[in-house]
């Protein structure tokens, strides 16, 4: 297998992992995940709202993600570690999946969109982005924005800073996605600059007379030196 295949086929094991956990674990409030190869194996960290349900009644539905990994997904040596997410409000992909649930349950994509907003917001974070796209009121589908704060979408800061998540609500007049993307709190921001306290810059000093004096100077004929225009041939 040649590096650009092995590359994409890394890529499209890790979607469908991501897929098969954002489905299995879907009530414990999943907040992502993390895959780091290591010597002895392949680290997956499990990020959720409550981790007990992640590990199941005595460790079982761990234990059954753990085989699933090796059996079906060809992960070699799995070693699943759960972590709690000490923020919900500032985890993109679970906010997504609030979003979708509101969704759901009937709330107005328009409050639902900016109490989603508001409430990443007020947690702290630096810039909020949601964006939901389907048949929102009627048989033609949109897509409707809510920004707030700072968000980038292009460069090196848009893949590094900005955290990405996306659901799906299934309503009557078919499916609607929701995207959500938060920069947060602590984030250096490529444009970020302070100034010191101590710092004293001297002002510039120039001399506009001096200035206006050599521009005079310069336009001004020398009716000695330099010849009169006449229009005559």
């Amino acid at each position: 297998m040649t590096i650009e295949k092995k590359f994409v086929a890394d890529g499209v094991r890790k979607v469908r992992v991501e897929q098969y956990l954002n489905k299995e674990l879907k009530r414990a409030g999943y907040g992502g995940m993390d895959i780091v190869r290591t010597p002895i194996g392949t680290q997956i960290t499990i990020f959720a709202e409550k981790p007990g349900i992640v590990i199941g009644k005595g460790g079982r539905l761990v234990r059954q993600i753990t085989t699933d990994l090796t059996s079906i997904y060809g992960i070699d040596s799995p070693q699943v570690e759960v972590q709690q997410v000490a923020n919900p409000s500032l985890n993109a992909q679970i906010m997504a999946e609030r979003l979708a649930n509101a969704l759901e349950r009937g709330w107005y994509f328009r409050k639902a969109g900016s109490s989603v907003i508001r409430r990443v917001m007020d947690a702290g974070a630096l810039g909020c982005e949601v964006i939901i796209a389907g048949k929102l009121t009627g048989a033609r589908a949109r897509v409707q924005k809510f920004v707030e704060g700072y968000i980038k979408h292009s460069g090196e800061p848009a893949s590094s800073l900005v955290e990405g998540g996306y659901a799906t609500a299934i309503k009557k007049l078919g499916i609607i996605g929701v995207q959500v993307k938060i920069v947060p709190p602590g984030a250096i921001l490529p444009d970020h600059f302070e100034i010191r306290p101590d710092a004293a810059p001297t002002p510039a000093h120039v001399a506009k007379a001096d200035v206006f004096e050599t521009l005079d100077a310069k336009n001004v004929r020398d009716p000695e030196t330099e010849p009169e225009f006449s229009e005559e041939p």
